[in-house]
C-alpha cells in the first residue's frame, strides 16, 4: 500500500488467537526509526538545553536572536475587559520553574515521588510541569472537569504528598480531606489563599501556600538535579475511562522525547518545520497527552504557547488576538466553527453566498485533482477566504483534529476555506497521544486518520465475533501498535496491563479499515456491540459516525439493546440549523427547547437519519426508527462525556432511561 512498507507478514489464525494483518511502518520509516537528539534523556533537556543555547548565543552577541524569545503568555483582565497578551520568556520561566522545583524539594519530595497539578491550563501549570521534570518526580495531572470523588481516588491511588491547584480549585482539593491527609501533606494555590483555607487545612495539619508564598519556600537552598534516565518515569496520567475508576497511564521520558521527535519527522514529510516563531493556543487539558506532548513539543523548540481565557464562547477572540500559527482541536470545537461559518453564509445577501459557493466549489475541485490548497486559488484565497482565515488569527497553517473522528463534510470544508492544512489525528494516552496522522493535500484521505507516524509499528487483528477479517480483501480489525512511544504500564494495576499487552502488541479496542493509498479509518469500538433480539449484533460506534454525517446534528446517541428489535437514539440537533429549517417550514417563534419538543422536526430529524441509511446501504436493523431532540448539549458536567468528548453509554442510558422507554413504546 502506498505511503506503508510491509515489515513481518500476515499470520494466519490457528483457532486459538485470531488472524493477524501484515506489520506495517511509515514508507520513511523502511530504513529505521528517527534518531532521537544526543543529549536528551528527558523533557526537561529539551528546555533546560534551549535555555543553555539562550546563554550561549548571548555569548556570542547575536542577543536579539534568544533571550527575550516569548514562552508562556496570558491576558490579563483589566477592568472586566481583557488586554493583549503578556509574556514570560523562556530565561523568566527557567528561573521560575527553579525556584519551583527548590520548593518542591524542601518539602522533602525527590526524584520518584509524585506532585498533583490540577486545574486549567495556565503558566503556572507549565513551570510547575517543568520543574517535576527538573527533579525527576512523576507529574501527575488531575483533570480540570472532574469532581472531587476522582480528585479524592487519584490523590490517595497515586499516593500524592504534594498538589499545585488553580486558586478557584483549591477548595475541592481541600474537600478531599481527611479522606486524603494520609498521603497529601502540601497544597499550592496558583494564585492566593484565604484565610478560611488557612484555618480548614491547619485543622487535618496539612500546609498550604499562596503562589508567592511557595516561589520563596526554598530560598537558601541548593538541591543538585537528580540523573534522570530515559527509562524513567515522566508522568502518570490517569485517564477518565467511561466505566470504573480512572486508569494511571505511566509514561516514560523516552517514550515523550521519541514521540516529540517524530513530530518534527512528520512536518518533514511534508517540508514543514516547527520553528521558534511558532505560536501556540493552550486550551485543551494539559491533563491530556493531546496538549501535552504539543506542548513539550513547541516548548522544544523555543516556541511561544498562549493560554485562553477558559470560555469557549470566547475562544475565536482568544484566536484573534494571539494570532496562533498551529491550532489543535477536539471535531465539537471544530463543529462549532464550521456551525457558526455555515450559518453566517446562509443569512447573508444572495450575491455574497452565490460568490461563496462558487469559491468553494473551484477551489474544492482543484484540490480534489491533486492541487495544493496553497495553490488551487489564490485569487479566491485573498477575495474571500482571506476572512476565514483572519478569523482564526490570521496566521494559522496547520489545523490538527484529534480525540473523537472528524466528520468527513466538516474537514473537507475546513480544508477549503482555512487557508490552512486541515488534519485529522488519531493515538491514546498509551500511545503517548499521536499514532496516526492524515497527510495535507491529499484528499483521499479525508475522513481518515492517515498512515502511521514514522515511530511505531502498526498492525490489524482479526474480531471474528464483530465479523471484521484482517486478511479480507477490505483488511478490518482492531489495531495493534509497537514502539518506543508505547506506556510503561497502569500504576498498581498489572492485571490491567496483561489485557490490552500482548506478545509486545498494545491493543488499542479502536477497529481500524486500511484504505488503499496506506491511511486508516477508524470505523468502531471493540466493545461497543450489542445484540438485538433477533439476534443481531450491532456496532454502535460505526452507526454514529454514519449517522453523524447528518450535517444538521451535532452529536448522536444510537441505543439498543437484546430485548428490543430496533434502534432509537437521542440527538443533540445543531441549533441554527433545526431554527433555520423551521423558519422555512411555517414554524415561527418558539425556541429551541419548544422545536426540540415538535413533533414535527422529530419528524424532520428522523427522516434525513433514514434517508442517510438509505443511501449508506444500512441493513434494516441499523435503521433507526424513533428519535429524541435533546437541546441541551451532552456534556462533561452531567457525567454523560468524557473529558475528551466520548460517550459514557452506561451513564447515559441512566440519564435518559425514561426518555428511551419512551421511544420504544412509540414503536410499538
Amino acid at each position: 500500500m502506498k505511503n506503508l512498507v510491509e515489515v513481518e507478514p500476515a499470520i494466519p489464525g490457528n483457532g486459538e488467537k485470531p488472524s493477524v494483518g501484515p506489520t506495517y511502518r511509515n514508507v520513511f520509516a523502511k530504513d529505521g526509526f528517527p534518531a532521537e537528539p544526543d543529549g536528551v534523556n528527558s523533557c526537561w533537556d529539551f528546555f533546560r538545553i534551549h535555555y543553555f543555547e539562550i546563554l550561549y548565543f548571548l555569548c556570542s552577541l547575536a542577543v536579539e536572536k534568544y533571550p527575550n524569545n516569548k514562552m508562556l503568555g496570558r491576558r490579563p483582565i483589566i477592568d472586566g475587559k481583557a488586554g493583549d497578551y503578556t509574556w514570560l520568556t523562556y530565561k523568566e520561566a527557567y528561573d521560575t520553574a527553579i525556584k519551583i522545583g527548590t520548593s518542591i524539594r524542601s518539602k522533602g519530595i525527590g526524584k520518584g515521588e509524585k506532585c498533583g497539578i490540577y486545574g486549567a491550563n495556565s503558566p503556572e501549570w507549565i513551570m510547575t510541569m517543568e520543574a517535576c521534570n527538573a527533579h525527576g518526580i512523576y507529574c501527575v495531572p488531575l483533570y480540570d472537569s472532574l469532581g472531587a470523588n476522582a480528585i479524592e481516588f487519584i490523590i490517595n491511588h497515586a499516593e500524592l504528598q504534594i498538589v499545585f491547584a488553580e486558586e478557584k480549585k483549591v477548595f475541592q482539593v481541600i474537600k478531599t480531606i481527611p479522606q486524603t491527609s494520609e498521603y497529601l501533606k502540601t497544597i499550592v494555590s496558583f494564585g492566593k489563599v484565604t484565610e478560611d483555607q488557612r484555618e480548614e487545612v491547619k485543622k487535618h495539619g496539612l500546609s498550604i501556600y499562596s503562589w508567592d508564598e511557595f516561589l520563596i519556600l526554598g530560598d537558601g537552598h541548593n538541591y543538585e538535579f537528580p540523573k534522570v534516565q530515559k527509562s524513567d518515569l515522566c508522568t502518570i496520567m490517569y485517564t477518565s475511562g467511561t466505566t470504573g475508576d480512572p486508569k494511571g497511564v505511566m509514561l516514560s521520558n523516552e517514550s515523550l522525547s521519541c514521540m516529540i521527535s517524530g513530530m518534527d519527522s512528520v512536518l518533514q514529510t511534508v517540508n514543514q518545520e516547527l520553528t521558534d516563531k511558532d505560536v501556540y493556543l493552550s486550551y485543551l487539558p494539559l491533563a491530556h497527552a493531546f496538549d501535552r506532548i504539543f506542548e513539550e513539543w513547541f516548548i522544544s523548540r523555543g516556541a511561544a504557547i498562549g493560554f485562553w481565557r477558559g470560555d469557549v464562547k470566547l475562544l475565536v477572540e482568544d484566536l484573534g488576538v494571539l494570532k496562533p500559527t498551529i491550532f489543535c482541536a477536539v471535531p465539537r470545537v471544530l463543529d462549532r466553527i464550521y456551525s457558526g461559518l455555515t450559518a453566517k453564509i446562509s443569512t447573508g445577501g444572495l450575491l455574497k453566498k452565490t460568490l461563496f459557493n462558487f469559491s468553494l466549489n473551484h477551489k474544492l475541485g482543484s484540490m480534489r485533482k491533486g492541487v495544493g490548497q496553497e495553490k488551487a486559488a489564490p485569487f479566491f484565497d485573498k477575495l474571500v477566504f482571506s476572512k476565514v482565515k483572519e478569523g482564526l488569527g490570521g496566521k494559522v497553517r496547520f489545523i490538527v483534529s484529534g480525540a473523537a473522528p472528524l466528520a468527513k463534510h466538516v474537514e473537507e470544508f475546513l480544508r477549503v476555506v482555512s487557508c490552512s492544512f486541515v488534519v485529522q489525528g488519531y493515538g491514546l494516552t498509551e500511545t503517548c497521544a499521536g499514532s496516526f496522522i492524515s497527510l495535507p493535500n491529499e484528499m483521499g484521505m479525508l475522513g481518515t486518520v492517515g498512515p502511521p507516524v514514522q515511530n511505531i509499528e502498526v498492525r490489524l487483528e482479526s474480531v471474528p465475533e464483530m465479523e471484521y477479517d484482517a486478511l479480507g480483501d477490505t483488511p478490518r480489525g482492531e489495531i495493534c501498535i509497537r514502539g518506543r512511544t508505547l506506556f510503561s504500564g497502569y500504576y498498581k494495576r498489572d492485571d490491567l496491563v496483561k489485557e490490552v499487552m500482548i506478545d509486545g502488541w498494545f491493543h488499542t479496542g479502536d477497529i481500524g479499515e486500511w484504505q488503499p493509498d496506506g491511511s486508516l479509518k477508524v470505523i468502531d469500538r471493540k466493545k461497543n456491540i450489542f445484540k438485538l433480539s433477533q439476534g443481531e449484533y450491532v456496532a454502535v460506534e460505526n452507526l454514529e459516525n454514519v449517522y453523524g454525517l447528518v450535517p444538521d446534528l451535532d452529536m448522536i446517541w444510537v441505543y439498543g439493546n437484546s430485548f428490543e428489535s430496533c434502534l432509537v437514539a437521542v440527538v443533540n440537533p445543531n441549533e441554527q440549523a433545526l431554527k433555520r429549517w423551521a423558519g422555512n417550514n411555517g414554524i415561527d417563534g418558539e425556541d429551541f427547547a419548544a422545536l426540540c419538543a415538535n413533533p414535527k422536526p422529530k419528524e424532520y430529524i428522523l427522516g434525513e437519519l433514514t434517508k442517510l441509511a438509505k443511501e449508506k446501504k444500512l441493513k434494516g436493523y441499523e435503521f433507526i426508527k424513533a428519535v429524541h431532540l435533546e437541546p441541551v448539549p451532552f456534556d462533561i458536567e452531567r457525567d454523560l462525556l468524557t473529558p475528551t468528548y466520548k460517550k459514557k453509554r452506561p451513564q447515559m442510558l441512566k440519564y435518559y432511561q425514561t426518555v428511551i422507554d419512551d421511544l420504544y413504546k412509540s414503536t410499538k
